[in-house]
C-alpha cells in the first residue's frame, strides 16, 4: 500500500515525500482509510509505529478539503496528549505536514504563559494540540470553546489514565459536541479504557496491529542484577563504551535523576535531565540538545517515557525498574525507531524482583541476563520498618506522617501529623503536609 492509494490530497503527499516518508506503517494503513470515511477509530499499536500520522493525515485531509475559516476562540480539531513533550512533538510533526497550507495549528501546555496562549486562541485555530490540565484552564477562563469541535483525538490514552487525568477527560467529554469524529490511540489497554471509549467513541472500528504490551522487535533487551550502590559504576562503564551514541537513562524519581546527572557530569559525560520539577524551557532545551547530539546522554523520569521520537537513540538504560509494567514497554520504545535497532538494559535489585516478574509477564518473555545473579531466594517483599511507615509509630516511621522519637532524643513534632515521643523524649520528625496531586502537563 502507498499513501497515494489512500486517496490523500496532493499537498499532503508532497509534504510526505519531502520528509522521505514513503510508505504507510501498519497502523497508518489500517486506520487512515477508516478515518477518511468518517468512522470513529480505536487504534492499538506499540510505541514508535507512527500513530501521529495515523490521525494527523485524515484530519488534515478533511480540513484542507473543507477550506473553512476559524471562528474566534474555536478549535475545529482538538488533539489531547498526556505530556508536554508529546504534545510538542505532535505539534511539530503537524506543522511540518501542513507547511504552506492555510491551516492554523496551535499548542497549549502547562509551563508556558497562559496569557500568550489566550491571545493566540482569540483568532481561532484549525488544529489545537493540548494537555488536559491547561485545556481546562483555558476553557474556564473563557479563552476557548469546544462546542464546534468536529474532530477529536485522544493520543496515548492509557498514559492519561496512569497520570490521573480520568476526571479531566470526563469534563472534556461534556464540552464536546455529540456530532464529531473521534480517534483514540493507545499502546496498552488498561481496564478503565472501556469507560473512556464509551464516553468518547460512537460505534468505533477497533484496529490492533500488535498485542498490548508487545515490545519493539528490534530492541535487544537484557537485565543486570545489581543493587543501587553498584549501579553508578556499572552504568558508567557501559556508557563509556558507546560515547558516540545517544543514550536515554530512566530513573524512578526526580531526585534520583538529578543525583545521577551530577555523578555522570563529574566523570566527564555530556548529560542533561528532564523531569517534572524542570521548567518547560529547561525541558525543551535539554531535549533539543539531546536531539542535536550536543548532549549524548539524557536522564529522565517517566515524563519522557513517551513523546520522545529521536531515531538516533541507540541505548535505553533502566537505572531503576518502573513499578508500572506498561512503562517498561514505553521506555524501551524510545529506541529502535524508524526501522533502526536498539538496546535496552535494565538494572534490577532484590527489592525490584517483583517488578521484573510483572514486566516479563506483560511482555510474554524472559529478559536475557547480562550480568549479576538474581537473589537465591527469589523475590522477598519489602516489609515496613519497625513501627510502620505511616501515621505515628516508632522513630523509623515514614517522613510523610512523622512519628514518635527515640527515648531521650528526637526532634520536635512535625507540621501536621507529628506525634509525641516516648516518656523522656521529644516528638519525632513530623511529615510535611500532604500536597494535592499535581497535574502532569
Amino acid at each position: 500500500m502507498t499513501f497515494e492509494s489512500l486517496g490523500l490530497r496532493p499537498q499532503l503527499l508532497t509534504r510526505l515525500a519531502e520528509q522521505e516518508i514513503t510508505a504507510p506503517s501498519p497502523i497508518q494503513a489500517k486506520a487512515i482509510p477508516e478515518a477518511l470515511q468518517g468512522r470513529d477509530v480505536m487504534g492499538l499499536a506499540q510505541t514508535g509505529t507512527g500513530k501521529t500520522l495515523a490521525f494527523g493525515l485524515p484530519i488534515a485531509n478533511a480540513l484542507l478539503a473543507a477550506q473553512e475559516r476559524c471562528e474566534p476562540k474555536q478549535a475545529q480539531a482538538l488533539i489531547l496528549a498526556p505530556t508536554r513533550e508529546l504534545a510538542r512533538q505532535i505539534y511539530d510533526n503537524l506543522t511540518a505536514l501542513l507547511k504552506g497550507a492555510h491551516l492554523r495549528t496551535g499548542l497549549v501546555v502547562g509551563g508556558a504563559s497562559i496569557n500568550g496562549q489566550t491571545q493566540r486562541l482569540a483568532r481561532g485555530t484549525h488544529i489545537l494540540v493540548a494537555t488536559p490540565g491547561r485545556l481546562i484552564d483555558l476553557v474556564q477562563n473563557k479563552a476557548l470553546k469546544l462546542d464546534a469541535t468536529r474532530y477529536f483525538v485522544l493520543d496515548e490514552a492509557d498514559q492519561m489514565l496512569d497520570l490521573g487525568f480520568i476526571h479531566a477527560l470526563r469534563r472534556i467529554a461534556k464540552l464536546l459536541p455529540e456530532k464529531r469524529q473521534t480517534l483514540l490511540f493507545s499502546a496498552t489497554m488498561p481496564k478503565l479504557m472501556s469507560e473512556i471509549a464509551g464516553s468518547f467513541l460512537q460505534d468505533p472500528v477497533r484496529i490492533e496491529v500488535s498485542p498490548p504490551g508487545k515490545t519493539a522487535d528490534r530492541v535487544e533487551q537484557s537485565v543486570i542484577f545489581a543493587e543501587p550502590a553498584a549501579r553508578p559504576h556499572a552504568l558508567t562503564e557501559m556508557l563509556d563504551k558507546h560515547r558516540d551514541e545517544l543514550a536515554l537513562v530512566f530513573t524512578r524519581t526526580k531526585h534520583g535523576a538529578d543525583k545521577l546527572t551530577k555523578k555522570l557530569e563529574q566523570v566527564g559525560f555530556s548529560v542533561g535531565a528532564i523531569h517534572g520539577n524542570k521548567s518547560q524551557g529547561q525541558r525543551n532545551r535539554a531535549l533539543d540538545s539531546f536531539r542535536s547530539g550536543e548532549l549524548r546522554i539524557l536522564v529522565a523520569t517517566d515524563v519522557a517515557a513517551r513523546g520522545i521520537d529521536i531515531p538516533d537513540v541507540r541505548h535505553v538504560y533502566n537505572y531503576d525498574l518502573p513499578n508500572v509494567a506498561d512503562n517498561y514497554v514505553h521506555r524501551i520504545g524510545r529506541t529502535a525507531r524508524a526501522g533502526k535497532s536498539g538496546r535496552a538494559v535494565s538494572f534490577c535489585g532484590r527489592d525490584e524482583m517483583g517488578d521484573l516478574r510483572g514486566i516479563e509477564k506483560l511482555i510474554g518473555q524472559k529478559i536475557r541476563v547480562e550480568g549479576g545473579q538474581p537473589p537465591a531466594d527469589g523475590y522477598v517483599p519489602v516489609k515496613p520498618k519497625s513501627g510502620g511507615q505511616r501515621r505515628g509509630g516508632a522513630a523509623n516511621s515514614g517522613a510523610r506522617f512523622g512519628g514518635g522519637g527515640k527515648p531521650g532524643g528526637g526532634k520536635p513534632g512535625g507540621q501536621k501529623f507529628g506525634g509525641g515521643g516516648k516518656p523522656g523524649g521529644n516528638g519525632g520528625n513530623g511529615g510535611n503536609r500532604r500536597k494535592a496531586p499535581r497535574r502532569a502537563a
